[in-house]
């Protein structure tokens, strides 16, 4: 698995779900099917389906939120009712791999950063991009916030 540290700016139209961290993996692909039966409201999209997480702070921190939506290629004037535009500048420590192995590439990731001595940042997002491969599998390439 490929890491690596970026600096990235996401600008993403979405809809806000919250809820419990251990309901995050069933709800968040309940409410990015909800999002996909609007995307032809939001102009200038990009076609690349993200997710936003707010982080895990500990063990004590049981509820959050989270963002799933599309990228846009610039900033919009006009959002769809019920929507949120989102954009953020960071620094992430990256990795892509296949979607079935998300848990493996958190953890990989994770671990990786911690041996280069990066400061995971708790303020910020958490990012997930989407991207189909054409055998009907799907990449997922995650970011990891960290503080410079």
């Amino acid at each position: 698995m490929d890491c690596r540290k970026v600096k990235k700016i996401f600008r993403v139209v979405g809809l806000k779900g919250s809820g419990a961290f251990v309901n995050f993996g069933k709800e968040i692909p309940k409410q990015a099917q909800q999002f996909l039966t609007r995307l032809d409201e939001i102009e200038n999209h990009s076609g690349t389906e993200i997710a936003l997480f707010e982080p895990k702070r500990d063990a004590n921190h049981l509820e959050g939120h989270y963002y799933v939506g599309v990228i846009v290629n610039e900033t919009l004037k006009e959002v769809p009712v019920g929507m949120d535009y989102i954009e953020t500048t960071q620094a992430y420590v990256t990795t892509r791999g296949k979607m079935i192995n998300i848990d493996t590439l958190h953890k990989h990731l994770l671990k990786w950063a911690d041996h280069q001595d990066y400061k995971r940042d708790f303020e910020s997002y958490i990012v997930e991009t989407y991207h189909p491969l054409e055998n009907g599998d799907e990449e997922v390439e995650i970011y990891i916030p960290i503080h410079i």
